[in-house]
């Protein structure tokens, strides 16, 4: 009997063992999931808990029912993993033998990364929303609060879901503007970055709707640390930015158990082959979703494409033969504008975002960089897309390497980037 131990039951850990149990000779493999939680939260959805369209039952739900009959669900914490002996310990003292690694627990945020952060502030004053504890408190917050400075930050990069911060600070813009707050409230989004976004054109078009709803942009803002005294961000070039509410996404790494074990890097991120999530250091490991240190956005619909081309290729690996398949960066993310509209994003490791239609070229139904209430009302109808068929590892209508069909660079946008 083979063994293949997947490390996290989240998104990208749950499609790739729901896709390979079905593709797997029965009887032949032996598949553990190992998590420290009962639970699988949606995690796009901690974005509207502040503003009350969602609640814990929305995104919360339990994690075994996810999975096949046929996988055995350990929770438990991990203590480290010995690549050497093929084996990973459990902080209960279980060892789990493995023949094959997939690790997929992700990154988190940490706020302990940053000096003041976790002060006396810290979900007084100071909130984060990438976690539903946070986005609880953070909801309570916002009902209590009258006028004053609103300062949406980003310490660090990468993060796992990149616009999401955005999307926070165009969601408040119109939650404030509905409730006849906005007028008495300055909001201001702090990035680390030379932009609103990371690549060129997407950048130019946020910043534009930044620029379009009054909310400030503080550019190439690397955070020092938080002065709770003075409720103010403080940079190393000795910036400061004072705030009454901080909204703020920490330093996101991967566990823990990565350090230990010798397989992160500065982020507890694993090192892998971008093109086939193998790990550089050891052929036995693979490294999927926001776990690996591939250069693209941590967000869901990468775990999606790379666990196709994941499965693909393991199906070739297991049998000796050479990896055929080769994923090329592609994400798409549906950004949150506000007043019920959304833009889309679609790019991949060498093409930044471009307008046209998706999923289908010409036709759409879905526009890129183009605020719409149809791609407000496509993100939202994902929630249910992904609790039937994402994790389940049914098809969904979206081609899994980036289509560059009916795209078109603007010549506007193009001269700005």
């Amino acid at each position: 009997m083979r063994k293949l131990v997947v490390l996290g039951g989240g998104a990208a850990g749950t499609m790739v063992v729901n896709r390979l149990s079905r593709k797997l000779p029965p009887g032949e493999w032996d598949i553990t999931v190992v998590d420290k939680g009962a639970d699988h939260h949606y995690q796009p959805g901690y974005l509207f808990v502040p503003f009350g369209y969602y609640n814990r039952h929305d995104i919360v739900r339990e994690r075994r029912s996810f999975l096949p009959d046929s996988v055995r669900l350990v929770l438990a914490e991990i203590d480290r993993v010995d690549p050497e002996l093929k084996q990973v310990l459990l902080t209960d003292g279980t060892e789990l033998g493995y023949d094959y690694l997939v690790i997929a627990t992700g990154v988190e945020p940490r706020p302990d990364q940053t000096p003041g952060m976790l002060g006396p502030e810290w979900r007084k004053s100071i909130f984060d929303f990438y976690t539903l504890e946070g986005a609880e408190a953070l909801r309570e917050a916002l009902l209590t609060f009258k006028k004053g400075r609103i300062v949406v930050h980003v310490t660090e990069t990468p993060i796992k879901c990149p616009p999401a911060p955005l999307e926070f600070a165009f969601l408040l813009d119109s939650w404030l503007t509905r409730r006849r707050r906005r007028l008495d409230t300055t909001i201001t989004f702090v990035t680390p970055l030379d932009g609103a976004f990371t690549r060129p054109i997407a950048s130019q078009r946020l910043g534009q709707m930044l620029k379009t709803r009054g909310i400030e942009l503080e550019t190439d803002f690397v955070t020092e640390r938080i002065d709770d005294e003075h409720k103010s961000l403080v940079s190393y070039d000795e910036r400061e930015i004072p705030f009454d509410l901080l909204v703020t996404v920490p330093v996101n790494m991967g566990a823990d158990y990565l350090a230990r074990s010798g397989l992160g890097d500065d982020l507890n991120c694993v090192r892998v082959d971008p093109a086939t999530s193998l790990s550089t250091a050891h052929p036995e490991i693979f490294a999927l979703g926001d776990t690996s240190n591939i250069p693209t956005s941590k967000a869901g619909s990468v775990a999606h494409f790379s666990v196709e081309v994941f499965v693909h290729n393991f199906l070739e690996y297991i049998e000796g033969r050479p990896m055929t398949a080769s994923f090329d960066g592609h994400a798409n993310c549906f950004v949150e504008a506000g007043y019920e509209k959304a833009i889309v994003l679609d790019f991949n490791y060498a093409t930044e975002p471009l307008p046209g239609k998706f999923p289908i070229p010409v036709l759409g139904p879905l526009s890129l960089l183009e605020e719409t209430r149809v791609n407000h009302l496509a993100k939202l109808a994902f929630r249910r897309l992904y609790w039937s068929a994402l994790l389940r590892g049914r098809p969904l209508p979206i081609t899994t390497h980036m289509s560059m069909a009916g795209k078109h660079v603007p010549t506007d946008l193009a001269k700005g980037a």
